[in-house]
């Protein structure tokens, strides 16, 4: 779950205009996010599990003494921005509930988002090109969401040019790799050799021959 907003010009009220109420600083949800690890550190504790959607409300429902309104949702999106959020997110583990259930898989947007922007935060820090490894996680996250390339483009293809472009050469990187190993299995096939026999004759490693097989059926 991420909470986002969007950013609007800001005019001085007039006489006839209440002045907007402003939003709670960082420092107002800290002791919000403890409380919320003291009542469930299953989700907020040591190890952050991607939130069921609708545990805001929830929390309202449940406690409503305890949290206001604002600075919960304040606590909520500082939770989940953290890059230990995202993190669990990007991995594909599943939302769980209050009571630490697993209960949906976080959609593949979602999952493409939290890889994105982790990728940017990591990328900033580094003098080392991390696009290499992006691919690689985009790909994984591509193939684990069980969708036709149409159908992921269509999720998770934004505005962003950047990320556009990121995901397009993963999925071209992910065809060359097929490619790779359709001709692999096609020369082998046609061989007359054992594995190690044909391995041995191009000069590769007989696990690498195996798993061509075995990902073509």
């Amino acid at each position: 779950m991420t909470l986002t907003s969007e950013a609007a010009p800001v005019n001085a009220p007039t006489p006839s205009q209440k002045p907007s109420r402003k939003a709670p600083r960082p420092a107002a949800a800290q002791p919000v996010l403890e409380q919320l690890f003291e009542l469930y550190p299953h989700l907020f504790g040591a190890e952050f599990a991607p939130l069921k959607l609708g545990i805001f409300q929830e929390l309202m429902e449940l406690h409503p003494a305890l949290f206001e309104r604002e600075t919960l949702k304040a606590a909520l999106g500082l939770h989940t921005r953290s890059t230990r959020y995202l993190q669990s997110v990007a991995a594909g583990k599943m939302r769980h509930d209050l009571q630490g259930v697993a209960t949906e898989a976080v959609a593949p947007e979602h999952v493409h988002h939290a890889i994105m922007e982790l990728f940017r935060r990591r990328q900033a820090r580094s003098p080392e090109d991390l696009a290499p490894k992006l691919r690689r996680q985009l790909i994984a996250a591509f193939e684990a969401s069980g969708l036709t390339r149409q159908d992921y483009l269509a999720k998770c293809q934004t505005h962003d040019a950047g990320a556009n472009l990121a995901l397009d050469d993963a999925l071209a990187e992910r065809d060359q790799r097929l490619a790779k190993q359709d001709a692999l299995v096609r020369t082998f096939g046609s061989s007359g050799k054992t594995v190690e026999e044909f391995a041995d004759m191009y000069g590769l490693d007989p696990s690498a021959v195996h798993a061509a097989l075995k990902s073509t059926g």
